[in-house]
């Protein structure tokens, strides 16, 4: 397996597939078919590899909705998820004549005995095993996971949609997966809110379907909480941070550049067309990712330098053209340098927006989501800090983020100047970016009384910390991640579903109908562990967050996860596209299998 997956969520992942479904294909000599649906096929591309795969007699990966060729010598493995498009096309394999000599199905979660009926009644003398593993959840990296479901965000927040509840069920369903391959049965808290009811909802889904969950265990011994506590929040809580040009290398490069399902796409010296992976397979991303640009940009040129020095190079400036000649005088050198020059372009492209607009945009938008200047003084006047922005040539998104982060520092504005600034950005007809964030319990519109009241929770005092002048922001998530692992959070704002012992207790994690063996007790660190999970999508810089607070922590491991991870430029066209009705209607699992 690829160094950079040989840790956190990943590896954890990938172990235990391989002691359900690995371990199962050991049993015999014979090469075997892999067949995947869209969702199985990202899991299992995030935590392992075809060579992997080969290893253990995988020899073929197919797509259970594609049209296959008849393999009847074969045994086949379906690994999917428990709809009723998945069992229909297993179904359609085997009759009316088998396209497989025998068939192992393991479901991603609890399969529905409708479904589970079905399929036995019509296939029964072909299956040798039928398992449900509880991996519904995605790892994307080694403590962040998704459900996978950007469409959730419509889907919760849209005053149209039909399917909010089932929406809901989808994503505990996946959750309740997340804590049992960890192994962990959490106490349960969520963020109280008095504009939306989603997190109290979630809450009482989630800590339900756990019990269910832990009740089922087949030795008759019933699992008790772990030294684990999951919080829940919407997204609502913090709208500032997903909307703020953050400076940090990840979330930069995710915001200022294309990039696409994890590839970022350039041109080389000789105006080819690269793509590069960034995923934890690449280990000087996993090292720089979380830095701020300025170090970052530092770093990769000392990297190149020092490697330059190594290959008695001549000192000098480290361009992209110099390297490419360096790369063709020494083969050798290629691989060693590939991934710095990869790192070294992202760092100039996100440099380059960075000195063209990015750089002055951020004092405002530092200042008025802060409240405060560089100085510390307060803001009297956010309007001010305001328009310069709105007068100055920026793109039309960044001038609406910039009336948003206004927004949100006054709590809400009169309708009056709501549409002045609507006029001065010139978006009337696409006023949506800004007045639907109600839909998500902010408040945008108020009356000018109501305006002086701020519903702002208190921040930690992090005035004394070493940052850069345009990174002073904290997003409001560590706030809550310390004060949980300091056992501070408030017990009126952040009530308990479910109380949450003092001590470990319990070990292994089991399936809906068969105990499965743990595959990260050994594992685990000394301590505790939180999990965050937001509704609504996590930015990157909350991402970071997780990472920072247990580095700093030690003791506690703290996860973060949500239905999708977003973008500035996601979220906004989420935003907007809540006033669209729905044209179609989707079911559940074809949204997921979307």
């Amino acid at each position: 397996m690829a160094a950079g997956a040989d840790h956190g969520l990943k590896r954890i992942v990938w172990k235990r597939i391989q002691e359900t479904i690995i371990k199962d294909c050991r049993k015999s000599e014979v090469w075997k078919i892999l067949i995947l649906d869209s969702f199985t096929t990202k899991l299992l591309s995030s935590c392992c590899k075809m060579s992997d795969l080969m290893l253990e007699k995988i020899t073929i990966v197919e797509d259970l909705y594609k049209k296959r060729e008849p393999v009847p010598e074969m045994k086949a493995i379906y690994f999917m998820s428990p709809t009723a498009t998945c069992v229909d096309a297993f179904i359609a394999d085997f009759k009316p004549t088998p396209k497989y000599k025998a068939a192992y199905v393991y479901f991603t979660d609890y399969c529905p005995d409708d479904l589970f009926n079905k399929m036995k009644q019509s296939c029964a003398t072909y299956i040798r095993v039928c398992k449900e593993i509880n991996l519904s959840f995605m790892p994307q990296e080694a403590q962040v996971f998704t459900c996978n479901n950007p469409g959730a965000f419509q889907s919760i927040y849209s005053p149209y949609s039909r399917d909010k509840t089932k929406t809901l069920e989808m994503l505990a369903d996946q959750l309740v997966t997340l804590c049992a391959t960890l192994d962990e049965y959490p106490g349960i808290r969520y963020k109280k809110d008095n504009n939306t009811e989603n997190a109290k909802a979630f809450a009482e889904l989630v800590d339900n379907k756990l019990a269910k969950h832990y009740e089922l265990e087949e030795d008759g011994k019933k699992k008790g909480k772990t030294q684990a506590q999951l919080l829940i929040v919407d997204r609502g809580f913090d709208p500032v941070s997903p909307i703020l040009h953050e400076l940090t290398y990840q979330a930069m490069a995710y915001d200022l550049i294309d990039i696409q399902s994890d590839t970022y796409t350039y041109k080389a010296k000789d105006k080819s067309e690269k793509q590069a992976l960034l995923n934890e397979d690449d280990l000087l991303w996993v090292k720089l990712r979380h830095k701020h640009i300025a170090d970052v940009s530092e770093q990769i040129r000392k990297l190149v330098k020092e490697i330059s020095a190594n290959k008695k190079q001549p000192d000098g400036k480290i361009t992209i053209s110099s390297l490419a000649q360096m790369m063709k005088k020494m083969p050798s050198f290629r691989k060693q340098v590939t991934e710095k020059t990869i790192h070294l372009q992202l760092a100039e492209d996100c440099m380059q927006h960075f000195s063209n607009n990015v750089e002055k945009l951020c004092k405002a938008e530092q200042d008025l989501a802060l409240g405060s200047d560089v100085e510390g003084v307060k803001v009297k006047d956010s309007m001010r800090t305001l328009l310069p922005v709105l007068l100055h040539p920026y793109s039309t998104r960044d001038k609406i983020r910039a009336v948003l982060l206004y927004i949100f520092s006054v709590n809400g504005t009169t309708e009056e100047n709501l549409n002045k600034l609507i006029q001065h950005v010139k978006i009337e007809e696409e006023q949506e970016f800004i007045l639907n964030w109600k839909e998500l319990g902010v408040p945008i519109i108020t009356s000018s009384a109501s305006s002086f009241f701020s519903r702002k929770t208190s921040r930690r005092d992090r005035s004394q910390d070493e940052t850069y002048n345009l990174s002073r922001w904290t997003p409001v998530i560590k706030d809550v991640m310390e004060d949980a692992v300091e056992n501070k959070l408030d017990t009126k704002e952040w009530p308990h579903q479910s109380e949450c012992p003092a001590a470990w207790n319990g070990s292994g994690a089991v399936s809906a109908r068969q105990k499965q063996k743990n595959s990260s007790q050994d594992e685990r660190r000394t301590g505790s562990r939180l999990i965050v999970f937001v509704l609504g999508g996590i930015s990157h810089s909350e991402m970071r967050c997780a990472y920072e607070v247990t580095q700093a922590v030690k003791s506690c491991e703290v996860i973060i996860g949500s239905s999708h991870i977003l973008t500035p430029t996601s979220l906004l066209n989420d935003i907007k596209n809540l006033s669209k009705a729905p044209m179609e209607t989707f079911t559940m699992e074809e949204k997921r299998n979307a």
